[in-house]
């Protein structure tokens, strides 16, 4: 009997778990590589998948294995694709024996087709367009726009308030008058309270050149 054969119980058990957990997108193949490579598959859960079935054989990649000239290495999240093209995230376990030759293996197929779609979707919707840097400020009334355009500015700065320079309070009211600030009523007067100046001296500040 093979080594597969022996414990068909044990791992098909576990094949059975995972093709549950996973549904109805997640095949789970078992192959008996001592087999004859047309009909290695010995169990298999959700075929619909790669449209294979008990009695069919195993992949390009398990004859590489088989014939040596590919290790037989885990390999876990791989994609692939199928003829019809779905897009499976693939993972692969082998199975030795006593001697240290290759005789079986169990394979994952998820089918992510439609999550790659709706991953594209998703990005389409949610990337937002680089050639596009305007900002919104979402706020309840005038006052709250104000505030948070201060703060804009003075960001813009690099500098703390307490740090600001008569050039950096010129340069703030010059990009506050650009942004249409001053279109809010009685805002000169808030700009001078939060820059600690006049409103004269904000209007002198309009009038200079930058």
């Amino acid at each position: 009997m093979s080594y597969i054969t022996d414990h068909l119980e044990m791992l098909t058990g576990i094949a059975e778990c995972i093709a549950e957990q996973f549904g109805s997108n997640c095949e789970v193949v078992l192959h008996d590589l001592t087999r004859p490579y047309d009909n290695t598959i010995v169990a298999i859960w959700n075929g619909h998948v790669t449209g294979r079935k008990v009695g069919g054989s195993g992949t390009n990649t398990g004859l590489e294995i088989l014939r040596g000239t590919a290790e037989p290495k885990d390999t876990y999240h791989y994609i692939n694709t199928t003829p019809d093209g779905k897009i499976l995230r693939s993972s692969s376990k082998y199975f030795k024996d006593e001697s240290g030759r290759v005789v079986g293996s169990l394979c994952i197929n998820y089918d992510i087709t439609d999550l790659t779609a709706l991953q594209k979707t998703l990005q389409e919707i949610t990337e937002p367009d680089k050639k596009n840097t305007q900002k919104e400020m979402f706020t309840s009334n005038v006052d709250e726009l104000l505030d948070a355009m201060l703060l804009d500015a003075v960001h813009h700065t690099g500098k703390e308030v307490k740090e600001l320079e008569k050039e950096d309070k010129v340069a703030i009211v010059h990009y506050l008058d650009g942004k249409g600030a001053f279109l809010i009523k009685k805002s000169a007067e808030r700009v001078a309270d939060f820059l600690g100046i006049s409103r004269f001296t904000v209007y002198n500040y309009l009038n200079e050149e930058q």
